[in-house]
């Protein structure tokens, strides 16, 4: 019986634990929905803005070429690690922390690589071996466009001072529920689209002049860049969650079935233990 118990026992707490996962996805899901349309609705426009700029930072000349696409020997490198704020999300946050480790241990070993951190499991990790310059994972708690405004505004501050080289964005590439592509943007400088590329089937009249349409175009360009890609991660994250949670209800689902049939089973031999005990002893006094 004290088999049987302990059998009951896991049951339960499988079930219990089967509920909780499987109430983790309907919330998941519900948010994904909201997090995929933002991110569906913004990309285009981002992409274009971004192609847009590029075309005209590379027809710039050198003498008028922006601030924030000038290209200078790297040796302090600016990381801006997007993940989450929790756990269960698979390898949600797993592959960003990978990621980073391969930034400042193979592509920039020997560099000063310090970071700026937007979710709690890449900042309390990251905290322990580099500088983290600031931590902003409260702003999931109001992800708007302005908050995020102001973040980009103190990174293009520090690189136009000549605090960092370069500045790299990590985060989750929004592909599908199912699917998180890690990507890793560069930032600043900006990266002019070359030149052969840029003149190709573009006909632009410019008013005002080229060089003020960029100066007034690529700060928002680069906090419309910051915000796609935490929106993105954003979206990301809630994918990951949804599919793991799926993966775990199955899984407890699979287990809760496998240990009823353990009961089941269970039960039925010490029952006919029983019987066979009666038997026995009435076979014993009829003897």
């Amino acid at each position: 019986m004290a088999n049987l118990k302990e059998l009951r026992n896991r049951i339960t707490s499988v079930s219990s634990t089967m509920q909780i996962t499987s109430a983790m996805k309907m919330v998941s899901a519900a948010k994904l929905n909201k997090a995929q349309s933002a991110i569906t609705a913004m990309r285009p426009y981002a992409d274009k803005l971004t192609e847009l700029l590029q075309n005209l930072s590379a027809a710039l000349d050198n003498d008028n070429a922006s601030a924030y696409a000038e290209q200078r020997e790297v040796n302090k490198v600016l990381v801006v690690a997007i993940a989450s704020n929790r756990g269960l999300a698979g390898a949600f946050n797993t592959n960003i922390i990978k990621e980073v480790r391969d930034i400042y241990t193979n592509q920039y070993a020997g560099k000063q690589v310090d970071f700026i951190t937007i979710g709690k499991k890449v900042n309390d990790i990251v905290a322990k071996s580099h500088k983290v310059v600031v931590n902003h994972s409260n702003l999931y708690d109001d992800l708007t466009f302005a908050n995020v405004a102001d973040i980009a505004t103190d990174i293009m501050d520090r690189f136009t001072k000549g605090d960092y080289d370069k500045v790299l964005v990590v985060y989750n590439k929004f592909k599908n529920a199912a699917s998180q592509i890690v990507t890793t943007e560069q930032f600043l400088p900006i990266v002019p689209m070359a030149s052969k590329d840029a003149n190709a089937n573009v006909d632009y009249i410019f008013e005002p002049s080229k060089e003020e349409i960029v100066e007034q175009l690529i700060p928002k360009m680069l906090k419309m860049q910051l915000y796609k890609g935490i929106r993105d991660s954003f979206a990301s994250e809630h994918g990951a969650r949804m599919t793991a949670m799926h993966k775990a209800t199955d899984n407890a689902t699979e287990l809760r079935d496998s240990l009823k049939l353990s009961y089941n089973k269970a039960r039925q031999a010490s029952i006919t233990n029983e019987i066979l005990e009666i038997v026995g002893g009435a076979e014993a006094l009829n003897g």
